[in-house]
């Protein structure tokens, strides 16, 4: 994989984790009403999970449909929206464990309330909204991070790229040392 190949993955990745983020706030504040709050475990608005997710998702899935003719796009959806929902929710299963090792608990253990839940780590509603947003990264906002992607001089993107890795780091840094 080349430079420019890992650079724009980090790119895709944050992306992704601003939108999660948006999602998780948007979800919290209108839908359910709670009251903003910053669903994120760093400080910065953004949610590593969903970037890794997606990323993921780029990683395994994307090849099925990138480029190919419209008609076996539209009959894999069914098979993405299993695969990112099946990918999302061990992902999410994982994280909640080790969450709980770092910080001793997880952000998300109101998944008790769901029907049906598994430790209120993961749950069934959130994780076929997981596979819709699957496809939704997948056929909608990929093909056009890929082609806002190719219009960035390689320099642009490696430096967005080592930006984006530094920013995430502080973050991180400051999560785990300063932040109470």
């Amino acid at each position: 994989m080349t430079k420019r190949r890992i650079s724009e993955y980090v790119l895709f990745f944050w992306v992704y984790a601003v939108i999660g983020w948006i999602y998780e706030v948007v979800l919290e504040t209108f839908i359910y009403q709670w009251g903003f709050t910053n669903r994120g475990v760093l400080f910065g608005p953004w949610l590593p999970v969903y970037g890794f997710g997606a990323t993921i998702f780029l990683l395994l899935w994307y090849r099925f449909i990138k480029d190919k003719p419209l008609k076996r796009k539209l009959l894999m959806i069914p098979v993405i929206f299993l695969l990112t929902m099946a990918t999302a929710t061990l992902i999410e299963l994982v994280t909640s464990y080790l969450c709980e090792w770092i910080m001793g608990s997880w952000p998300w253990q109101t998944y008790a309330d769901y029907a049906i839940n598994f430790q209120a780590r993961i749950a069934l509603s959130p994780s076929i909204r997981f596979g819709i947003g699957g496809v939704v990264f997948l056929y909608i906002i990929q093909p056009l991070l890929d082609l806002l992607a190719s219009k960035l001089k390689d320099k642009a993107v490696i430096i967005a790229a080592i930006t984006i890795v530094a920013v995430l780091s502080l973050d991180l840094v400051y999560t785990i040392f300063f932040r109470n």
